[in-house]
């Protein structure tokens, strides 16, 4: 090379190396330096030595050799292309079940969701050489090996890969209920989060514990919300969505159903990093369960007639995976109406129905794909595997229209037909809670316990459903071993929630360890502000001024009629009607407090206003608070002895007011945060109840005060209008 060196150097640099490098300057090395000749310079540009000898590798023959070898590269690249050498769809497809980000494809972004929390480059790499390997072996096995039957077995085994579902029929949604109960400490609500790039109609879980009856669930006839740009959703993705690893596959319609989820305190600007979390806590669930995570088996939906008509499947599930739904749902009907004996033919149906409704936000197409569902599972020789995606599916999209019993039927039917798997039975627990029925949630998670006694997500909800009993103290291991363990479906704000709630109760002074864990987590606004249901951005203190709020003539109106709103109140104590009823939260530690409420969830008590006309008729004129769907209009009562346990409200979209009206002159606070006040008979306090608040009763005598909740200030006209009820 040093020859090549001393001419690319030039003038100068022959000069140097000549006298640094050699003892002996020769005339060449000398003239360089100087009043080198066209004839020097022209020797030395192709490869002369400097003491005139002819060198190894001119750089000509280098550049003549890089050339070649570059042309052949291009014609051998050129060569894989034009004799189709390999597969590179089949390659892709299989690299498919790598696909995290929900675009449908393995992309540099699925790479990086699956190399950032985990350290597998290695072992990606190996697995995508291995793939590459697979396929030129199946594609050439006769050029490259000695015949055997290894590539044709290959080659099933991928055909079947394509049709298996593991990125397709995957849509698995939490219902969104479009009420919720009042405060967390008495539901349980799911949550679901993932990217915030589509809008799209999510779903929470409620599983309501007292009141199941009064719970509406969103479909998709119900109108949709579009966000701001100062609040952060995150929903479903479009294709590949839902458990830890593997995302499910969702179409998204036009616009979104509005999901909430914890803000940062006191500020206005999306945290990528809290994004972030709530993108991997939407994929901690049910991703069909155990079979369907990358490092499980595959599940076999394929009997042995399908696979005689494998080339026709894979036809019609391209199509469906393309994206072309309308003519996915042809290709379909057209192979059941050929082969209604075909198992995998009715499931592809099933799944393009799901699509359509989907897509066209149907809840008629819905139905039609439900029932389809169950037509697959009453098939003669269905697999096993596909007898379980098929159920599953049903169940969920059951549940999405608000069939609970419906769905828990398919539940059962599901662990009747697998009774070993734990997995569904987890499920099952979750739909007897989905119908208020903690008892036998209670008996299915202890059977779940007895086989798996570690089961993390058998924990979680076992201690949940201990502490809506009130038995706090053994509530308390349960839940946090479940949450320790890691389990996919653990690592939820609920759970977070009601562990720290059972440690303050039972005086563990861990439980702000807990409320930060979950605040680190993303599931807490701050260890403080703990609701679950949150708009983000929206300013977050614990104490507001009337000025702050903006609601000046809301107060001013409650100020200036505060004895006619006292009198009204008192009457209707004095009647023997039993209208002021009891808490019903378990909030109380101790003590008697009741309550008489005249809006609930925007909606108007018109019996219980017929005993406060007059303050019902002055508060008409409020839409601020009477068009609170997130919240209450009441009267408070709270009797001497009472101690209101520290909690939160349920979500950060309302600020709630207290009126003063029989007020005893000492013994009555409230503590929000870490600021206690009291209260003042014609005055108005106003705090966020999203923030922790407890209050004590120490008087002599009762103490009446009117609750007025409003929407938070910040909300739009639209997500007025727009969010789900609670």
């Amino acid at each position: 090379m040093a020859p090549r060196k001393n001419a690319k150097g030039g003038g100068s640099g022959g000069a140097h190396s000549s006298g640094s490098g050699s003892g002996s300057s020769s005339t060449s090395a000398g003239s360089s330096s100087g009043s080198s000749s066209p004839g020097t310079r022209r020797e030395t540009k192709h490869g002369g030595h400097k003491n005139g000898r002819k060198g190894g590798l001119s750089g000509s023959s280098f550049f003549t050799w890089f050339m070649v070898i570059a042309l052949l590269g291009v014609w051998a690249s050129v060569a894989v292309v034009w004799f189709d050498l390999v597969d590179y769809e089949e390659v892709l497809g299989k690299l498919g079940i790598y696909d995290a980000d929900g675009d449908g494809d393995f992309d540099v972004d699925d790479a990086k969701v699956l190399l950032e929390p985990q350290n597998i480059e290695d072992e990606l790499k190996e697995h995508i050489q291995t793939l590459l390997h697979e396929t030129v072996l199946r594609e050439h096995g006769k050029d490259l090996l000695q015949e055997d039957k290894e590539p044709a077995r290959e080659q099933q085994v991928e055909d079947e890969d394509f049709l298996t579902g593991r990125d397709v029929d995957d849509k698995f949604e939490n219902l969104e209920a479009e009420t919720f109960h009042e405060e967390t400490e008495a539901s349980y609500h799911g949550e679901q989060t993932a990217s915030q790039d589509y809008n799209h109609d999510t779903e929470e879980i409620l599983y309501e514990q007292e009141n199941p009856d009064d719970v509406t669930y969103q479909d998709y006839d119900e109108p949709v919300y579009e966000p701001s740009e100062n609040e952060r959703i995150e929903i479903s993705d479009n294709t590949v969505e839902e458990s830890r690893i593997i995302a499910e596959e969702v179409s998204i319609p036009p616009a979104g159903e509005h999901q909430e989820v914890p803000p940062e305190t006191n500020r206005k600007t999306d945290d990528p990093e809290q994004k972030e979390k709530g993108v991997q806590d939407g994929r901690q669930r049910d991703q069909f369960g155990a079979y369907c995570n990358v490092k499980n088996k595959k599940p076999k939906l394929l009997n042995k007639f399908d696979k005689t008509i494998k080339a026709e499947l894979i036809a019609a599930e391209k199509l469906r995976k393309r994206g072309k739904i309308e003519e996915a749902v042809n290709a379909f009907e057209e192979l059941v109406r050929k082969y209604p004996q075909s198992p995998r033919a009715r499931y592809g149906k099933a799944q393009c129905e799901d699509d359509l409704a989907e897509k066209r936000r149907s809840n008629e197409v819905l139905r039609g794909a439900i029932e389809t569902y169950q037509e697959v599972a009453s098939l003669p020789d269905v697999p096993a595997d596909l007898v379980k995606l098929s159920l599953k599916r049903r169940s969920e999209r059951q549940q999405f229209l608000g069939h609970m019993r419906g769905s828990l039927l398919t539940l059962q039917r599901l662990v009747q037909l697998f009774p070993s798997d734990t997995s569904l039975k987890n499920d099952l627990g979750v739909g007897y809670l989905l119908i208020g029925d903690n008892n036998n949630a209670k008996k299915i998670y202890e059977e779940v316990l007895n086989v798996t006694p570690n089961d993390g997500f058998a924990k979680v909800h076992y201690g949940f459903i201990l502490k809506a009993q009130n038995k706090i103290a053994e509530s308390i291991p349960y839940l946090k071993e479940g949450i320790e363990s890691g389990d996919p479906g653990t690592d939820d704000g609920r759970f977070y929630f009601h562990l720290g709630d059972a440690m303050q109760r039972a005086g563990n002074k861990e439980a702000y360890k807990w409320y930060e864990l979950g605040h680190k987590r993303g599931h807490f606004a701050s260890v403080w502000q703990r609701s679950l249901y949150n708009v983000n951005g929206l300013k977050a203190q614990p104490w507001w001024t009337t000025k702050e709020t903006g609601y000046t003539d809301l107060v001013k109106s409650l100020e200036r009629n505060w004895k006619l709103i006292r009198d009204e109140g008192l009457a209707v104590m004095d009647k023997t009607k039993g209208l002021f009823l009891p808490e019903d939260e378990n909030l109380r530690e101790k003590g008697d407090w009741s309550q008489f409420t005249l809006w609930q969830q925007g909606r108007k008590n018109e019996n219980a206003c017929k005993g406060a006309p007059k303050t019902c008729a002055l508060l008409e004129t409020f839409p601020e608070t009477t068009g609170c769907r997130r919240g209450q209009i009441k009267y408070s009562v709270m009797h001497p002895g009472t101690h209101v346990w520290p909690h939160t409200g349920p979500t950060n979209c309302r600020l709630r007011m207290h009126l003063g009206l029989v007020i005893p002159k000492e013994g009555c606070r409230i503590r929000c945060a870490n600021e206690t006040r009291t209260w003042e008979e014609g005055k108005v306090l106003i705090f966020d109840d999203s923030f922790e608040h407890e209050v004590w009763q120490d008087a002599s005598s009762f103490r009446l005060i009117f609750i007025v909740d409003v929407w938070h200030p910040e909300l739009t006209p639209q997500q007025r209008r727009t969010l789900p009820a609670i």
